[in-house]
């Protein structure tokens, strides 16, 4: 047995069973470890951003965390950017990511780097192993940083001396979960008081508050109190559709987000942070909210949020009020002619099956989707958090590792899209059930409207080079097929429907280039 071992079996004698994979040299005796359990799934990415977005994707469906496997400091650095938006969902992660033998450090070959430096913005724990004797008890440490709170990002250094040395010990034992913070009586009352003094209020929820059961409790003191109820503007997951309750997120234009609270005259958190541009804007305030406007944090990000939600429902006397408002099959009509986002949503919500995921980084094409899908078929919703574009493919690809038996729906924007293709590898190659997408408006389309809100105007040839996706366009049917997944493309919304209708009955990897 060596220090590869000890790590292997002390992630699986903690129920972490999946490892998303880009190794290397300095890799290689923890390769020849995972290889001797066969416990372990194993999964192969072809960038790092594949492995730390699908690792994200995985984490959010499976409630634990899965382990990633990175090259030294230049592979972290790829995989960097869903890490980051890892973070910003508070999805469990613990990365392993493989250094040089610590004597040979000294001589400052190629890939030596700050492995540690690199790791810590996007880390909320960055542990080193100095030595086969604290292999067990760092490793230890890194799994119950991933399970503390709602989740966080461990980052875990292992030399190549420490996976290769000799090491002994009994069989490691699984570490008690850290329980989450618990709910503050004091600040449930102030809610409680606020909610009772008549003044326009917004309650604004994350994490796990968006689940099926909290979200008809919110409504319950929705009813009873006045206040209105939303969801933060990015989220890690949210559970819609018919027989659940039917709830908006804070709008992503800033405009929009302002005009939404412009009544507001305080607000309720709920693990949520209170709602800030995600931009500044020349002339715009960068808050949200109105001046003046009360914020009351009843729970933070770590809190059991649940409960709270519960205990705020008893304190207003919620449970009083009639049961919740759960959204009908409401179906709106398919419409024909040329392809629109509009149409793409509409089949999404007479077609997507029941139980679906829903991974979503339409950026701007997809940003009508819950108008159309509110009486959908029951689905979990995923979407881009940290801003960071590249996560749609690699998300839906740990989605469906995750839940097997759920078909995976990705809503891709096509510009996004090519900074992780190589995920579709990744679905072929394990016969992954996900239906991408792709939103083929073939330029950055949120781009064209971040140069006008910043007042530089209609874009100019230069420009247009810098956000047009064309000369040559993206041809995203061979692009898919290249990558061994079947696809096909649609120019019209009756073709849309077909196509996708025969997507959710087939199972496999299948995509949709979806022009419009």
């Amino acid at each position: 047995m060596n220090g590869a071992d000890i790590l292997c079996e002390t992630l699986l004698a903690n129920g972490i069973d999946t490892c998303f994979a880009n190794p290397g040299t300095s890799e290689m005796h923890f390769v020849a470890a995972l290889d001797r359990q066969p416990g372990m799934r194993c999964v192969l990415g072809l960038s790092e951003g594949v492995v730390t977005g699908a690792a994200d994707g995985y984490a959010r469906m499976a409630g634990k965390p899965a382990v990633t496997l990175l090259h030294t400091g230049p592979g972290l650095a790829n995989g960097l950017a869903n890490m980051h938006n890892a973070r910003r969902a508070r999805s469990p992660m613990v990365n392993v990511v493989g250094d040089h033998a610590s004597y040979h450090l000294q001589h400052d070959a190629p890939l030596t780097s700050d492995i540690d430096g690199l790791a810590r913005p996007m880390s909320h724990w960055v542990g080193r192993i100095e030595g086969v004797g604290d292999l067990r008890v760092r490793t230890e440490a890194a799994i119950r940083a991933a399970l503390t709170g709602a989740g966080g990002i461990a980052t875990l250094i292992l030399p190549a001396d420490a996976a290769w040395s000799a090491a002994s010990g009994g069989a490691p034992e699984a570490i008690l979960r850290p329980r989450p913070d618990p709910v503050d009586g004091q600040r449930v009352d102030a809610a409680a008081r606020a909610l009772g003094n008549g003044r326009p209020t917004t309650i604004l929820v994350t994490g796990t508050a968006l689940r099926a059961g909290p979200l008809e409790v919110l409504d319950r003191i929705s009813q009873k109190t006045g206040a209105r109820v939303m969801a933060q503007q990015a989220n890690g997951r949210m559970q819609r559709g018919a027989g659940r309750v039917a709830l908006d997120r804070v709008p992503y234009v800033i405009d929009q987000a302002l005009a939404a609270f412009a009544g507001t005259e305080q607000v309720i958190l709920v693990g949520a942070k209170a709602p800030v541009g995600f931009f500044a804007y020349p002339g715009k305030p960068g808050s949200l909210l109105p001046e003046g406007c009360s914020v009351i944090e009843i729970a933070g990000p770590d809190g059991d949020l649940p409960a709270a939600v519960e205990a705020l429902a008893e304190a207003v006397g919620a449970f009083e009020a009639p049961p919740a408002r759960l959204a009908g099959r409401e179906m709106p009509d398919l419409p024909g002619g040329a392809l629109t986002p509009d149409a793409i949503a509409i089949a999404l919500a007479r077609i997507m099956p029941d139980q679906a995921i829903v991974c979503d980084e339409s950026v701007t094409s997809g940003r009508d989707f819950f108008r159309s899908t509110y009486g959908a078929a029951p689905h979990d919703f995923l979407q881009l958090t940290g801003g960071a574009i590249g996560i749609g493919i690699p998300m839906a690809t740990g989605a469906a590792i995750a839940c097997p038996d759920r078909k995976v729906i990705g809503l891709q924007a096509d510009g996004s899209g090519m900074y992780t293709l190589q995920g579709l590898w990744t679905q072929a190659r394990e016969n992954l059930d996900v239906v991408t997408i792709i939103f083929a408006n073939r330029r950055y389309q949120i781009l064209h409207g971040e140069l006008k809100n910043v007042g530089a105007g209609n874009p100019g040839e230069n420009a247009r080079r810098m956000l047009d996706l064309d000369r040559p366009t993206l041809d995203w049917v061979n692009l898919a097929r290249g990558m061994g997944v079947e696809a096909a493309r649609a120019t019209t919304a009756g073709t849309f429907h077909d196509l996708l209708q025969a997507a959710c009955r087939h199972r496999g990897p299948f995509l949709i280039e979806a022009v419009i």
